[in-house]
């Protein structure tokens, strides 16, 4: 075995094995702080970038989630104002048909119409005021409901509008509809009775709409959850194993500490030889 004052390979080695160990300890004590054992690009570029892709899609389908809950709001406002104008043309057809009665006095008649007209222009308050987030489905410049359903913005649900104001395809009884005599009592009972059915119609519409607002809303939550689980594999640490890494390594740390300070007394074993 040489001996040597000006080389010290024991403690050259030492150092290297010390190193390697300080920097396993500080990678494993960030990953126990960060809970990734992929938080940068130098972890690992790969996975790093497949991981940063997702995280993408993720935030795509974030707003997914927001534009359907405005769709859906927007389409929960209609359906409750189609149900209180078909709720309100119920009450109408009671008014028409009992105003076709010959036999009823003329106080009888005036108050059926007052009841009647009430009734009839509480649909277009409600029809304007059937508004959500700038959006009315159900009045006469009624626009589409629309909704983005994938990470880019590039496919979307549409749902068509429906027009309740007074006057319309829909809702056929006028905004100046009378039941002040029974010939207009007559024709008022046809009216309502076809928008009454209309109506409903539209409700159908809307609530079949709804129901693919939700499906789609579902789908994007779980395909959202799913992205997330797979970037948790990518990137996430095994505490548990860390955490037995991060015992071993201070150990080691403390070995190598010894061993270095060993190595370094060696070069003093030469005096030994002079005396």
């Amino acid at each position: 075995m040489a001996f040597s004052v000006n080389t010290n390979a024991g403690a050259f080695l030492a150092l290297q094995n010390l190193t390697k160990s300080s920097m396993d300890l500080n990678t494993t004590q960030n990953r126990i702080n960060t809970g990734l054992k992929v938080s940068s690009s130098k972890d690992n570029a790969a996975v790093f970038a497949i991981a940063q892709s997702l995280r993408s899609d993720v935030s795509g389908l974030s707003a997914v989630q927001s534009s359907l809950d405005r769709a859906l709001s927007s389409v929960d406002v209609a359906i409750a104002a189609g149900e209180a104008v078909s709720d309100l043309l119920i009450e109408m057809k009671e008014k028409a048909v009992s105003a076709k009665d010959a036999g009823l006095d003329t106080a009888s008649k005036i108050s059926l119409q007052d009841d009647f007209s009430q009734l009839r222009d509480q649909i277009t308050s409600i029809i304007d005021n059937a508004e959500f987030n700038g959006i009315n489905a159900v009045n006469s410049s009624a626009d589409d409901i629309s909704a983005i359903v994938d990470d880019t913005g590039s496919s979307t649900i549409s749902i068509s509008s429906q027009n309740l104001s007074l006057g319309g395809s829909i809702v056929t009884v006028s905004a100046s509809q009378s039941i002040s005599s029974t010939t207009s009592a007559g024709a008022a009972v046809t009216a309502i009775e076809n928008s009454i059915t209309t109506v409903n119609t539209a409700l159908s519409k809307l609530g079949a709409g709804a129901t693919r607002l939700e499906l789609q809303k579902e789908f994007s939550g779980k395909l959202s959850d799913v992205i997330e689980v797979g970037i948790g594999n990518l990137v996430d640490a095994d505490m548990a194993k860390e955490s037995a890494n991060l015992q071993s390594l201070q150990v080691k740390q403390q070995l190598g500490l010894q061993a270095l300070s060993i190595a370094n007394q060696a070069p003093s074993t030469v005096l030994g030889l002079f005396r």
